[in-house]
């Protein structure tokens, strides 16, 4: 070997002075060599080299589950869209890509359904009605006093075809304490009176209203003791009509009256100074149109005339003077008529019936003091506050029960007038008969 091959010197065939592997017969056929040419294949000896033995086939490596709207995803969020066959932002299917910032693997719901919604809502609604409707019910049924016995009452006159109702007001102080019984000038007086008494006949012919004065001439027919079940026998007594609910309560009261007018009571119902005056300042007070000023110290009267709004306190001083007229009792019962239509009208509103803070308050007034028979149910309580309403609201009659004369100051009925009238009524026909 020349010491010029181990120096690295040029050679021939060596243009680039690179490492050269020519074997020294200048064909250049090495690495580094600008005249390079592609080696031949060689024929090599073959070996065979003996075959592994087999392994043991392993079970595949355990994937982490994954929840399928993660499938597809690195861990820092990026998916590649080949699990869902999503690539390049189309969805498989070729459905709509999902906007920016959801989740691409949840496709949007369908439009709300606003028909189902509003039924649903409406179905809500009426079973919430309902609900408080029923509890109102019951509420207020177990508030009424049913406290008056018909069956006690002897020798009724035969049914009609009209249903009828005995409505009282009492002067009860029941509820009001000293100072109230003071304000109210109810006066101090132990048990209680009619202060005014109303016959309502509810017909298909039309509602009418009598005012029975409380100073009628009346006679005292024969009747069972409400509490003492003795029988006391009728001797023609006469007396004002207020003086057999004082002797014996309201059982002797419709006794008196279906005997002196022939005319078969339904329902009794009875209400006091407490409820009468609460359930005035409930509604905020009535407003009334007073034709003529007047004072009364008895009742604590005290208006001008003109359009005014009454509270409680006033009301009942309204619907209770009697001195400051002439015709006392006639003047008062126009006066209660009048004022009941008022109250009627401003009652039965949508305003107050369907607004629970002013129906609740008026109803727990007026049921705490009201008192009626053992068969009137809350149905026959409303059928007659509507009819009492469509008469005083002028869809009916109302008058007073017609007067012929006077009896030692106690004012006589026209027997042949109540006779027609009561007929009518029982007959269910129009009233013609008027007071006068």
């Amino acid at each position: 070997m020349r010491m010029s091959d181990w120096h690295g010197g040029p050679r021939r065939g060596d243009a680039g002075g690179g490492w050269t592997d020519d074997g020294g017969d200048g064909r250049g056929y090495g690495r580094g060599s600008d005249g390079a040419q592609p080696e031949g294949a060689r024929v090599m000896r073959h070996v065979q080299r003996p075959a592994p033995p087999p392994r043991p086939s392993a079970p595949p490596p355990q994937q982490p589950s994954v929840p399928p709207q993660q499938r597809g995803r690195t861990r820092e969020g990026y998916d590649s869209g080949y699990n869902t066959g999503q690539v390049y932002g189309t969805p498989a299917g070729g459905g709509r890509v999902p906007p920016q910032g959801g989740d691409p693997s949840r496709r949007p719901g369908p439009p709300p359904d606003w028909r189902r919604r509003i039924k649903i809502g409406s179905i809500v609604a009426l079973v919430a009605v309902l609900g408080t409707t029923i509890g109102t019910y019951f509420w207020a049924d177990s508030k009424v006093r049913r406290e008056v016995d018909l069956s006690k009452v002897v020798e009724r006159p035969a049914e009609g075809d009209c249903t009828t109702y005995l409505i009282v007001g009492s002067d009860s102080r029941e509820g009001l304490s000293a100072e109230e019984r003071k304000k109210l000038h109810t006066g101090s007086a132990e048990g209680k009176r009619t202060d005014s008494m109303m016959v309502l006949a509810a017909c298909g012919s039309g509602n009418t209203m009598i005012s029975l004065p409380r100073d009628s001439d009346v006679e005292i027919p024969t009747f069972v003791g409400s509490e003492s079940g003795k029988t006391f026998p009728g001797t023609g007594r006469r007396v004002k009509l207020n003086a057999a609910y004082a002797e014996d309560g309201p059982e002797l009261l419709v006794r008196t009256v279906e005997h002196n007018t022939g005319l078969r009571i339904d329902h009794y119902a009875e209400i006091g100074f407490a409820g009468f005056a609460g359930i005035v300042d409930a509604l905020g007070g009535v407003e009334m149109d007073i034709e003529k000023g007047f004072t009364d110290k008895n009742s604590g009267a005290d208006f001008e005339a003109g359009r005014q709004t009454l509270d409680g306190e006033q009301a009942l001083a309204f619907v209770r003077t009697r001195y400051a007229f002439a015709e006392s009792d006639l003047a008062r019962t126009k006066n209660q008529q009048k004022f009941l239509s008022a109250l009627a009208g401003q009652a039965a509103t949508p305003g107050t019936i369907l607004n629970p803070f002013r129906i609740y308050p008026v109803m727990g007034a007026g049921l705490d003091t009201l008192i009626v028979d053992k068969d009137m149910s809350l149905f026959d309580l409303g059928e007659m506050f509507f009819a009492m309403k469509g008469v005083t609201g002028g869809e009916g009659t109302a008058m007073n029960m017609p007067i012929s004369g006077s009896r030692g100051g106690n004012l006589v009925w026209d027997e042949e007038k109540v006779r027609r009238l009561v007929e009518q009524i029982r007959n269910d026909e129009k009233v013609t008969v008027t007071e006068n």
